[in-house]
């Protein structure tokens, strides 16, 4: 343990008279990265949440405000909905998401406004069953192409 400041020694002297004795002892010898640039991303201004900031990227973690959380979310099961295998997936795929929109147009969490609507189901099942139209039609074009090349 380091020893307690005596009383009438100016704080920074005293400081400095640690670290003196410190490197006199080799104690700064052998530390972790000593002579090595620092690492990509270090900012010089302080930050006090920057250890949790670090370790979150570390672990590939991220938090977002509930709504822009679900609005990304969303986001994500329209472009799943839209390639689905079948139309009951897309179906239950965009009604639970709905749900969830919905909950959260009635009891708003604190932070940034939602600013998303539940999405009409019939709609995006006509966008899925184009899609699926234009992807058939592909294939057989392209069906027919490789038994003329043959």
């Amino acid at each position: 343990m380091t020893e307690r400041k005596p009383p009438g020694v100016p704080f920074e002297s005293w400081v400095d008279k640690q670290i003196r004795d410190a490197q006199v002892r080799g104690e700064f010898d052998r530390l972790v990265g000593a002579g090595k640039p620092l690492p990509p991303g270090t900012d010089t201004s302080y930050d006090d949440l920057w250890w949790i900031k670090r370790k979150m990227a570390r672990e590939g973690l991220s938090v977002l405000p509930p709504a822009l959380a679900l609005r990304k979310e969303a986001e994500d099961t329209l472009a799943a909905a839209l390639v689905a295998p079948s139309e009951r997936i897309v179906r239950k795929l965009i009604t639970d998401v709905n749900v969830k929109i919905r909950e959260m147009m009635f009891k708003p969490p604190p932070g940034p406004p939602l600013g998303k609507k539940p999405y009409d189901v019939e709609d995006v099942v006509r966008q899925w069953r184009e899609l699926r139209t234009a992807a058939d039609a592909s294939d057989a074009v392209d069906a027919s192409d490789t038994q003329t090349d043959a």
